[in-house]
Formats: structure tokens, C-alpha cells, sequence
């Protein structure tokens, strides 16, 4: 029996109900169309203010969120820290809010869950999106080489400065920070921005982690050029890497603006350029890697390589990361090994959050076999427990 096979292990902490709305959720979420409509009808009811938020609460947003604020989060983060050995990440999903106020409040909540990590052993890093201490418009303009007027400069010296805010903080407590990617058009910006970063704070280690969507064919390059840096300059890099988000809206928005698509021909090229990128970071020193994986085989690959690297199971310089309430078969059977393993973990507002559902269903519609494969591994635990 291969290690993530082992349904045992791997839905451990759900109770028999748990089980079944699990499964139910897949089976929903198989059906492309039924998503499509289920994420239009879900918009226009909480637009209109119809009273869906409880519904949505007790099946997908109870099953992919760990709350409405970081406190309710705290009973499933002991549960699978205690019983499962998987650490958390908490992830506070709201997304699209573009004034000045929410992104003072953005860095409010982020401090305050940095002190949560330094208290709790549970919560190893703090994590937040560019696009939640700034204005996305900025980060495309500076992106695309734009003059900025002196309002917009005044307003990026803020970004920079909320920025510099958090990684003092997490460097003085000793809490490594998660910076998510975006969209490849703004990407640039945050890129330069944590690149320096990453020079002022990784002098010992690495507490600035960026983030690489190797769905882009470029990043590989980029990682390349970034060692190069490093080496020279003499810091640490710390890097997420994961496959990739915004897969349809790259694609579209490349061919509505007539220039070649970022992403790589198929999800072959995809596949061999994440595992290559990993396999570099295994290579080199002075290299910390978070790798964001819902794949098999590259979990495989990284358990060998960190074999052959001579780099131990416990390692702080090596975790693998999955989402909350997918691919428990690989979290619950790698800490079961003893490895280093956290789950990403959503909260906020059910109506804040919903955009970041309802792009985890389109995506789970999208990414053929990781559906079926999750309904494949409930039945068989349905079938073990006899339900």
C-alpha cells in the first residue's frame, strides 16, 4: 500500500458526518456546470442580500474556512495539531477591498495573527497577499514601468512601509512570513519589493518567503536570477512554491491584450517545471522551501530528494503545505511520518470569503483527477467504516 493510499490516517479527524458532507461537497463539485451555476446563483443571492449565509456556512464554508475570525479558527487548529500533527496557516481571505482603511486593517490582523504564531507552536507562519496592503492598480502600473504622480508615490511609500511593518515584527519574534503571488501583471512590483526585502530581513535565515507559480513558464529563470542575487549579496531565500491560481483569467486576459500567455502549454510542462524548481531549492544551501503541493507525485519526489540531500523528516527549512479540507490523504499520512506539514487555513466574513470559495470549486472543476481522486479515497473510507 503506498503511503497516501492510507484512508485510515488520513481522515482520522473527521467524524462520520464530517465524512459524508465531504463527500457529498466532491460529488457537487464533480459536476462542472452545477458549479458554474452554484457560484452565479451564490453571488447574486448575497448581493441581494437573500438569507443564504447560514447554508453556505454549514456545507462549503465550514469545509474549505476555519471561521469567521482567527478565534473560531482555534478549536480546528488544536485538533489538528494535537491530533493529527498538522500545523496551520492562517490565511484571512478577503480579497478585493481597495481602500487605504482596509489595508491599514489588512496589517492590523496580520500583526495580530504574528503574535499568535509566537504563541502557538501550532501556527509556524504568517501569511498575506500584496494586493491586501495595496492597491492592485498601483502594482500594475509600477509593474508596466509607469510614471507615477506624486499622489501614487506618496500611496506606494505606504504599501512599502506596511510591508516593512510586518517583517520587522515577524523577524524580532522569529516568525516566518508567507507572501502570496497574484496575477502575473502585477506580479513585478511585489517581486522587486520582496526581493529587497528578503535582502534586509534574511541575513540568518530565511523570514521573507515569496511566492513562485511555476504554471508560469518564467519562473524558473526568475528563481535562477534570484539565487544569483542572493549569493551575492549574501541572504537567505525563502520561496512557496506552488503550481498556480488564476490559470483561465491569465490565459483570457493574454489573449484579449494580444500578447503570448505566461502559463505553460499543459500541465506536463507545468508538473516537470514545478518539480524542477524544487529540486533546484533541494539542491542549494542558504534555501528555505514551503511547497504547496496537492500532488502525489511531487510529495514523492520531495520526500526522496530531501532523502538524498541528506535533509531530516522534522527539517524547519523544508514543510509541505495543502489547503483545508482537500488532500487530507497526503497532509495526515506525511506528518504521520514525522514530516513538517501545515494546512492553509481560511477565515473571514462568510460574504467576504466567498469569492475565494468559490474559486477553490472552479479550480477543483478544472483540475481533472484531483475531484475524483478525493471522492476515490472518501468511498474507501466510507466502505472501512462500514457507513
Amino acid at each position: 500500500m503506498k503511503l497516501f493510499d492510507n484512508t485510515e490516517v488520513a481522515f482520522s479527524l473527521k467524524t462520520d458526518s464530517q465524512l459524508e458532507r465531504a463527500y457529498f461537497l466532491f460529488k457537487m463539485i464533480q459536476n462542472e456546470p452545477m458549479v458554474r451555476i452554484g457560484s452565479a446563483v451564490t453571488n447574486f443571492a448575497l448581493k441581494v442580500h437573500l438569507p443564504v449565509e447560514g447554508l453556505i456556512r454549514s456545507t462549503v464554508f465550514d469545509h474549505f474556512c476555519g471561521g469567521v475570525t482567527e478565534d473560531d479558527c482555534l478549536p480546528i487548529i488544536d485538533n489538528m495539531h494535537k491530533n493529527g500533527n498538522v500545523h496551520s496557516v492562517l490565511d484571512y481571505s478577503v480579497e478585493g477591498k481597495d481602500e487605504e482603511i482596509s489595508f491599514d486593517g489588512a496589517l492590523e490582523k496580520i500583526l495580530r495573527i504574528i503574535n499568535f504564531c509566537e504563541e502557538k507552536q501550532s501556527i509556524p507562519y504568517a501569511v498575506f497577499k500584496p494586493s491586501g496592503f495595496g492597491r492592485f492598480g498601483l502594482y500594475v502600473k509600477i509593474s508596466e514601468g509607469k510614471t507615477l504622480t506624486s499622489e501614487e508615490k506618496e500611496e506606494w511609500n505606504r504599501v512599502v512601509a506596511r510591508f516593512h511593518k510586518v517583517c520587522e515584527v515577524a523577524l524580532k519574534k522569529d516568525v516566518p512570513l508567507l507572501i502570496d503571488a497574484e496575477e502575473s501583471w502585477m506580479q513585478k512590483s511585489a517581486d522587486e519589493l520582496i526581493e529587497e526585502l528578503m535582502e534586509t530581513y534574511n541575513k540568518d535565515k530565511a523570514i521573507v518567503f515569496n511566492t513562485l507559480q511555476m504554471y508560469r513558464h518564467d519562473r524558473m529563470d526568475y528563481l535562477k536570477e534570484l539565487h544569483q542575487k542572493a549569493q551575492k549579496k549574501g541572504f537567505y531565500i525563502g520561496m512557496k512554491v506552488v503550481r498556480g491560481a488564476y490559470m483561465e483569467k491569465e490565459r483570457d486576459r493574454a489573449e484579449e491584450k494580444g500578447y503570448p500567455s505566461p502559463i505553460c502549454k499543459d500541465k506536463q510542462a507545468t508538473d516537470d517545471n514545478y518539480n524542477e524548481a524544487i529540486k533546484y531549492m533541494m539542491e542549494h544551501s542558504k534555501m528555505a522551501l514551503f511547497a504547496g503541493t496537492h500532488n502525489e507525485e511531487s510529495s514523492y519526489m520531495l520526500m526522496e530528494l530531501a532523502k538524498k540531500h541528506n535533509i531530516k523528516n522534522n527539517d524547519m527549512r523544508l514543510w509541505f503545505g495543502q489547503l483545508f479540507g482537500m488532500s487530507d490523504h497526503i497532509s495526515y499520512n506525511l506528518a504521520n511520518e514525522g514530516y513538517n506539514v501545515a494546512k492553509y487555513l481560511p477565515f473571514g466574513p462568510v460574504r467576504d470569503v466567498m469569492p475565494y470559495l468559490i474559486r477553490r470549486a472552479e479550480e477543483n472543476t478544472s483540475v481533472s483527477g484531483q475531484t475524483s481522486r478525493e471522492l476515490n479515497l472518501l468511498k474507501t473510507e466510507r466502505k472501512r467504516r462500514k457507513l
